[in-house]
């Protein structure tokens, strides 16, 4: 009798010796789904199109993030996932995901690409996609996203501590990075832009009404900032798990309304993002604040244990 004819479900049984908890090795793996690992390896892999050992650990780091974007703290999650060290889970983390799981967001994408499709869902069940994305290594798109905010944070933070003259004076008097935007010429009117310009672009991909200017003073901008860093992330994260970057939306707010692709949109908004927040720098500097390079290498080593650039 074939297993279609006894009912049994056989890629379901590999999958629950691979995910059960006390299958913490290859060994413990095929054990449980009484196989020899050679046998079991083989068999998972051909049916599953990837080995059980990767599976497992791609299993729970999704698992992981979803956990950290509820509340729980790095060092949970990476004993839940079954390291032995922080360091070590975010390494893998930051491998895996594109940016340190400090960097992770509520309600922030979770899944990765998979040969097979199969992901956690929350909060104890598996999801099968019906047209899996390989996985092609480090999301480098989720890592200039997360960097972009959590950089803009950072500026924001260092200029709380300049007085109001310094974070309101003209360093570049007349200055305009994009004609239609005005001038931006001191940090408190190049931050505003960088917190503005994700609110408008956020309201045409989520359909919404265009946003009114919120204040610039920092307490201000620090809650704005937090807000739409939340939903940039998650809406580019949705965007990027659905392939649909090469989707348009028809923006009805310019005047004639033109159409944009949701992939030139995100290359618009980093690209001057980047400008500036090296701006913002400049600025910082000539008050005498201390700021970094803004490096996406550095960035990712603070974050990595001080293990170097590159995760």
């Amino acid at each position: 009798m074939n297993e279609a004819d006894s009912g049994r479900d056989r890629l379901r049984e590999l999958l629950d010796a691979v995910l059960d908890e006390d299958s913490t090795t290859l060994a413990d793996m095929a054990d449980r789904a009484f196989s020899s690992p050679f046998h079991f390896t083989r068999t998972l892999s051909r049916q599953a199109g990837e080995p059980p050992v990767a599976l497992r650990r791609r299993v729970l780091l999704e698992r992981a993030a979803w956990r950290i974007g509820q509340g729980t703290s790095v060092t949970d999650a990476a004993f839940e996932a079954g390291y032995g060290s922080v360091e070590g889970f975010t390494r893998a983390f930051t491998r895996t995901f594109g940016h340190p799981p400090s960097a992770t967001v509520p309600d922030g994408a979770t899944w990765v690409p998979a040969p097979n499709g199969i992901h956690f869902h929350p909060p104890v069940h598996l999801w099968v996609e019906q047209n899996p994305r390989r996985h092609t290594g480090m999301d480098v798109t989720a890592l200039q996203v997360h960097h972009d905010v959590e950089d803009t944070a950072d500026l924001i933070e260092l200029a709380a501590g300049l007085a109001d003259e310094q974070y309101r004076h003209e360093w570049f008097p007349g200055l305009s990075v994009l004609t239609w935007d005005g001038t931006e010429g001191s940090i408190a009117a190049c931050l505003n832009r960088l917190v503005y310009t994700k609110e408008t672009w956020l309201a045409s991909i989520e359909g919404g009404d265009l946003p009114d200017r919120g204040g610039d003073a920092p307490g201000e901008l620090r809650d704005r900032h937090t807000r739409v860093a939340r939903r940039w992330v998650a809406a580019t994260a949705d965007i990027d798990r659905r392939g649909a970057w090469g989707d348009r939306i028809v923006d009805a707010v310019c005047d004639p309304p033109e159409s944009f692709l949701l992939g030139g949109i995100l290359a618009h908004v980093l690209t001057f993002a980047g400008h500036r927040r090296q701006m913002v720098r400049h600025m910082l500097r000539a008050c005498g604040a201390g700021a970094d390079h803004g490096d996406p290498l550095e960035w990712l080593q603070d974050r990595n244990g001080g293990r170097g650039g590159t995760p």
